[in-house]
């Protein structure tokens, strides 16, 4: 039974993720008012008439219906299965599940107030963040997967060796890409993609006299940069190939952005953007546990 838990918190967390690029090809298309002010309805109707703007947002709802069902669905199985007829499993789930399930609130909340109060950047920034951490706590729910120090032979928890300090490595690793991700949602929204010119540097300097759009912009690269020096120096110290995994996804992101920039943004390469974003900050969880 636990098995068909995992197996659906790994559906939930993969509609999630389809979920955040939805929500990039909603912000990159301007369809973010596609149902006007309207929720949960669209445009006051159930079924509106579905011109291209309407679909997307319309789409984008209908994503973020599944993944509620989904949702609700795990924290009702992994009370069953520690409170019901199947608390007779041997490794029942923990509460992640309800943890879960008071992000999935917390977003569907930001969701009608971004709508109501037409798109503020600040809350369309909380929205993906705590669609992050909704990603975040399904992986974590679907792996299960605890560091135990001195884990006892034929256990599936990992033992950490003596010295080391994996959570702190861990977390470093986690709180840089989530803030990077923030940043990144903070420069789109606040139209500062387009401030810095060229790469690396920005419009060729390394400290910007420009204005605060500019300073915004290059903020995010530095903690890019950042990241990437961080998960090589993770992954060269410690040769765990979960951490070489999130240096490949880096790499592929640094890279996605670059090409995005000198070719002035086409709208494409800014969906792959926020997609392999959230791959990352995906593959930094699953790294980490």
């Amino acid at each position: 039974m636990t098995r068909r838990f995992t197996r659906l918190a790994w559906t939930a967390a993969t509609v999630t993720y389809l979920l955040i690029i939805l929500g990039a090809i909603v912000r990159i298309t301007g369809s973010g008012l596609g149902c006007g002010d309207h929720w949960p309805l669209c445009n006051g109707k159930l079924l509106p008439p579905l011109d291209l703007p309407t679909l997307i947002e319309y789409g984008h709802r209908f994503a973020a219906a599944l993944v509620s069902i989904l949702v609700l669905a795990i924290a009702a199985y992994a009370w069953w299965l520690r409170k019901g007829a199947g608390s007779r499993e041997q490794y029942p789930p923990d509460r992640t599940a309800y943890v879960a399930l008071a992000l999935l609130l917390l977003q569907v909340l930001l969701g009608a107030v971004t709508v109501k109060l037409s798109l503020p950047p600040w809350t369309v920034i909380l929205h993906l963040g705590t669609a992050m951490l909704l990603l975040a706590t399904l992986i974590v729910a679907a792996r299960g997967s605890h560091l135990t120090p001195g884990a006892s032979p034929g256990s599936t928890e990992v033992p950490i060796a003596p010295g080391a300090r994996p959570g702190l490595v861990g977390a470093v690793a986690l709180v840089l890409g989530f803030v990077t991700v923030l940043l990144g949602a903070l420069t789109a929204n606040l139209g500062a993609a387009s401030a810095c010119l060229g790469f690396p540097l920005c419009n060729g300097q390394l400290i910007p006299a420009g204005n605060s759009l500019q300073q915004i912009h290059w903020v995010h690269r530095l903690l890019a940069y950042t990241l990437f020096a961080y998960v090589v120096w993770w992954a060269v110290s410690t040769k765990r190939r979960g951490a070489w995994y999130v240096v490949g996804l880096v790499t592929l992101q640094v890279a996605v952005a670059a090409t995005m920039v000198l070719l002035a943004l086409p709208p494409p390469l800014q969906a792959a953007h926020v997609a392999v974003g959230a791959a990352v900050w995906a593959g930094l969880v699953v790294a980490v546990l």
